[in-house]
C-alpha cells in the first residue's frame, strides 16, 4: 500500500476510483501513480489527453476532492518518516509541502496525529506554481528561515523529488523506505 507522510495517498487512491467508477470509467493506476503530486485538475487533463475522454475537468475535481476530505480520518503515516518528524520537533524547522488542497492535507495531518508538528504548511490553496516546479519548496524554506541546499525533503511522488532538486535540496524518496519503489 503506498503512502505519504500524512497517510493520505491510498485514500486518493480510493476517491480516484469511485470518481471515474461513478462515471462508468476506470483509471489505471500506473497512470495515478505517473501523475502522483500533481494538482488534481491537471491529472484529469492528463488522463482526458491520454484516454480520449472528455472529462469535465471542475466538475470531476470537485467530486474527486470532495471524496478525498471523507477518507481522510483514516489516514495513517509512513512511520518511519512520522518518526523523524516526531523526534525532531522542536529542534529543527520543519514544513510540509503539499501539491492538496489546505482543507485535505489538515485533515490528513490531524488524522494522523502530525498537524502540531508543522508550524508552516504550503498547499495548492497558497497560489504558487504547483509542483514539479520549485515554488512551494522555496517558499517553505523562506518562511522556516533555512537555505534551500541545507533542506532535507521527504517526496513520494516524481513531481515533488523534482521540484525539491529544481529547489536545490536534499531529497529522498519515501517509496524507498516502505518498498514501494516508483515505476
Amino acid at each position: 500500500m503506498r503512502r505519504d507522510l500524512g497517510g493520505h495517498l491510498p485514500l486518493h487512491y480510493a476517491a480516484w476510483d469511485a470518481t471515474f467508477a461513478e462515471r462508468g470509467l476506470t483509471c489505471p493506476m500506473e497512470f495515478l501513480i505517473r501523475h502522483n503530486g500533481k494538482p488534481t485538475d491537471r491529472i484529469v487533463a492528463l488522463y482526458n489527453a491520454e484516454f480520449s475522454q472528455a472529462l469535465d475537468i471542475k466538475k470531476f475535481t470537485e467530486d474527486k476532492e470532495h471524496r478525498t476530505y471523507l477518507l481522510l480520518d483514516q489516514a495513517q503515516p509512513i512511520e518511519p518518516v512520522a518518526a523523524l518528524a516526531r523526534r525532531y520537533h522542536g529542534h529543527l524547522p520543519m514544513a510540509v509541502v503539499s501539491g492538496s488542497n489546505r482543507a485535505n492535507v489538515e485533515r490528513a495531518l490531524r488524522a494522523a496525529g502530525l498537524w502540531a508538528l508543522f508550524p508552516v504548511v504550503l498547499t495548492a490553496d497558497d497560489g504558487l506554481p504547483p509542483k514539479p516546479a520549485p515554488d512551494l519548496f522555496l517558499e517553505a524554506a523562506r518562511r522556516i528561515q533555512v537555505e534551500p541546499r541545507d533542506c532535507q525533503v521527504f517526496e513520494d511522488a516524481d513531481a515533488g523529488l523534482e521540484a525539491a532538486r529544481c529547489a536545490g535540496m536534499l531529497a529522498t524518496d519515501v517509496r524507498f523506505i516502505v518498498g514501494e519503489p516508483a515505476l
